[in-house]
């Protein structure tokens, strides 16, 4: 998938908040730029974006209209998944995306690969990751001691929230 500019997400924001299709002067004239764009550098914004795949256009008269091809959590979501497919280790980053987000995001997460099936955690990295990225505070911590000290390289860190497991290289 192809990567926003500053100018590209100022035009697609305009395109997934409005309603319907929009004309090139329509997006322009909602556009909060710093700046004031000639419709002509709009028009050529919105061809790059069709090319790209982000936009759809239709005919509509003499002008054409524009309206997002897909929703800015698709977008977003096919971002995040072009991210992970980078990982070396798609498990590790998975386990610090999930450390990194907050009690409620995680709970969205937990409700949303409920219907996959079993442990959530489980379901995300195998029964090693579903030990350390569980959010449940009554599980003990996965590795160590009692005092939930790891016992082998890496670290892992608790609060009242979650456990994660956080590899040694500090990656």
């Amino acid at each position: 998938m192809a990567r926003l500019g500053d100018l590209e997400r100022s035009v697609m924001d305009v395109l997934w908040s409005s309603e319907g299709w929009l004309t090139a002067r329509e997006v322009a004239a909602r556009l909060d730029h710093e700046r004031d764009l000639a419709y002509t550098t709009v028009l050529t914004v919105l061809e790059r974006l069709e090319r790209k795949g982000f936009v759809r256009r239709q005919r509509a008269a003499r002008a054409h209209r524009y309206a997002a091809s897909d929703s800015r959590e698709a977008v977003v979501a096919e971002a995040m998944m072009e991210a992970l497919g980078t990982a070396d280790d798609r498990g590790s980053a998975l386990v610090r995306f999930v450390g990194s987000v907050s009690a409620e995001e995680a709970e969205i997460l937990r409700r949303a690969l409920e219907p996959l099936g079993g442990d959530p955690a489980e379901v995300v990295g195998g029964p090693d990751l579903a030990a350390t990225a569980a959010p449940d505070p009554s599980i003990p911590p996965p590795l160590g001691t009692a005092s939930g000290e790891p016992d082998r390289p890496g670290a892992v860190t608790t609060d009242s929230d979650r456990t994660v497991q956080i590899p040694p290289d500090g990656r």
